[in-house]
């Protein structure tokens, strides 16, 4: 993810300065749009007493088939040199299957053979700042600072089970990073981003606490006239918790397409 990193911001500092003299910068404010997406998830979950020996992991894509889905995902951004950033999707799969394996799931057990249906819904909301500082007719280069809000709730049910397994996480990750747009004259733009954070409180506190969270993101951008546009880009998220007897490992990587109005 590193690499990545520096990809982006090596990247986004050469398409603002090879692009000096394009159009000039049509001053609008406000950006929202609506994307869709269809990732390719990764989703590892442990909840119980064996949280912190690094046993109990269930891999619900491959223990209940997860399939690729498309996700609807909000955007919205504010001000000009100083932006604020809202974003907001949420990622929900459903599956039943048999179990091939015995897994542990918040303590108790399912074997090989059970009849189990897997859940799991995770609600990512973005709150976050943004400063150009380069900002010039040809795109712009800026600072970002976010906090990702990630909300998991997970279960699995099962005839086997009196009542069903669960586990709710809410896990608050900071973040920051950088992006920049280069304008291709009145035809669009293409844009890049990468924020990422690694934070970790020692597991020996009586209240551990791990938070990982890199998010890479480029699109290009085409323009239908001043205030509107249609966008393809790919993103990828990569997510690692630990909150007390819950840790989590997510990963979302995949194409996407939208639109976008400015005024």
């Amino acid at each position: 993810m590193q690499k990545h990193f520096v990809t982006a911001a090596l990247l986004a500092c050469a398409l603002v300065i090879a692009n000096p003299s394009t159009a000039a910068a049509q001053g609008q404010i406000v950006e929202a749009g609506l994307r869709y997406w269809k990732p390719s998830p990764e989703i590892v979950l442990s909840t119980g007493g064996l949280t912190a020996l690094g046993l109990g992991d269930v891999d619900f894509v491959n223990e209940f088939g997860f399939e690729d889905e498309r996700f609807r995902e909000l955007r919205a951004t504010i001000g000009r040199g100083h932006k604020f950033r809202l974003r907001k999707v949420t990622f929900e799969y459903n599956e039943e299957t048999t179990i091939q394996r015995t897994i542990v799931f918040q303590g108790r057990p399912l074997t090989v053979g059970t009849q189990a249906t897997g859940d799991v819904k995770w609600d990512l909301w973005t709150f976050g700042y943004e400063w150009d500082f380069i900002s010039r007719s040809g795109g712009f280069l800026g600072f970002v600072t976010d906090l990702k809000y990630n909300k998991v709730t997970a279960s699995i049910e099962s005839p086997m089970l009196t009542s069903a397994a669960t586990t709710d996480v809410t896990a608050p990750v900071p973040t920051i990073g950088v992006i920049g747009r280069a304008n291709l004259g009145t035809y669009g733009s293409i844009t890049s981003e990468f924020t990422g954070l690694s934070l970790k409180r020692g597991t020996d506190s009586d209240d551990p606490f791990e938070g990982k969270f890199y998010d890479f993101d480029i699109y290009g951008t085409i323009n239908l006239g001043r205030n509107a546009g249609i966008e393809v880009g790919y993103r990828s998220i990569d997510v690692h918790y630990l909150v007390d007897d819950d840790s989590g490992d997510l990963k979302m990587k995949g194409p996407y397409f939208g639109g976008v109005v400015k005024f």
